[in-house]
């Protein structure tokens, strides 16, 4: 597991530090550094399993970086971008070279430390997902290394693929009975329920074609109509490639997700974040950016349950004007502080509302 991330000479940091956990939250401000701190890892992830010393900033993992001089950090002495991870007494050490202002690349300049220091990433899923398709893309990847892709466009065959494997543990819906299909696709189908609306999810690789298709039904209800995803709504497309790459992720393996709350009404997101306990629960290390407190507070709730992930296995990292706090999550899903900014809004508009209605 990754217990520290260090980042030097990287866009807005000159440096930074921050602590992970099997289940880390980054939320926070508009353009305060959360995104730095996944591209880093992103980074690393192209660093390490690329062809040869260039690793590219516009492209994989959808990185639009843009040209050299975009980040580097514009007090740099000089033309270095590093990138630590530390695992217990293992440090990985990641050294970027710029070489020069227009470069659309880095070069790998240094990359050292034990493999152990170097969790590897499982899932990244960026916030730009595809919204509702008739039909989605098909990867070319070998069958052990499938993956929805970082858009989600690959979210249909994996399940089609991966459907009928079991579901087992803490990733199994806690409202499953011993009725219920306790496969992925049934499993898929239970989560988005409890998201969204009672439903069941069917994913098919058409034959003959470079496309996959996914389809909807009432649950229970096999002679049902297929429902299309652009009549069921935004909100089930959006969860979709997050449940599947979930109950599809590797233990021990690194798994990002941006803004899981997309088209998803409070409840559905609270529901989000407790699923994403129970993948950190299953021994995928997690981390989440979200602008959401029902994200956030599902999270709590399900930390205080207590029996999936102990508290002191999440953290979440507030990005404020100027500076960072690292909130902890105590017993009883409280936080350890609540600085300006962090989810207040509610109550700050909520105020204003009482003022003016005593002005009257």
């Amino acid at each position: 597991m990754l217990e520290q991330l260090g980042i030097e000479n990287f866009k807005a940091f000159s440096r930074m530090t921050i602590d992970l956990r099997p289940l880390t939250v980054l939320t926070g401000l508009n353009s305060a550094g959360k995104s730095t701190i996944i591209q880093a890892l992103l980074l690393a992830d192209l660093a390490e399993n690329g062809d040869g010393p260039s690793v590219p900033l516009n492209g994989p993992h959808g990185l639009a970086l843009g040209e050299a001089a975009d980040v580097l950090h514009s007090g740099a002495t000089d033309e270095m971008i590093t990138v630590t991870r530390r695992s217990g007494d293992s440090e990985a050490r990641l050294v970027l070279r710029v070489p020069d202002d227009r470069s659309v690349h880095l070069f790998r300049q240094v990359l050292d430390g034990p493999p152990d220091g170097r969790v590897p990433l499982d899932t990244y899923l960026c916030a730009e997902r595809l919204g509702p398709r008739d039909l989605l893309d098909v990867t070319a990847s070998a069958e052990g290394r499938l993956r929805v892709g970082h858009q989600g466009q690959f979210a249909a065959h994996v399940l089609a693929q991966h459907e009928r494997n079991p579901v087992a543990g803490v990733l199994l819906h806690p409202t499953t009975q011993d009725r219920d299909a306790i496969t992925i696709g049934g499993q898929a189908g239970r989560w988005l329920s409890a998201m969204t609306r009672p439903i069941s999810v069917e994913a098919t690789w058409l034959p003959n074609t470079n496309a996959a298709m996914v389809r909807f039904r009432e649950p229970g209800d096999l002679l049902s109509s297929a429902l299309r995803p652009a009549n069921v709504g935004f909100g089930i497309s959006y969860a979709l490639p997050v449940c599947v790459a979930g109950l599809t992720a590797r233990a021990g393996h690194l798994f990002i997700v941006e803004n899981p709350e997309a088209h998803l009404h409070p409840a559905g997101q609270s529901e989000m974040g407790r699923f994403l306990v129970r993948l950190a629960g299953a021994g995928v290390q997690t981390l989440v950016e979200t602008h959401s407190d029902h994200v956030v507070n599902g999270i709590r709730l399900a930390l205080a349950e207590g029996d999936i992930l102990s508290a002191e296995d999440a953290v979440i990292h507030y990005f404020g004007a100027g500076a960072n706090s690292v909130i902890e999550v105590l017993g009883g899903g409280r936080l350890s502080d609540w600085p300006p900014g962090f989810f207040d809004q509610g109550e700050i508009d909520l105020a204003k509302l009482a003022r003016l209605r005593g002005g009257r």
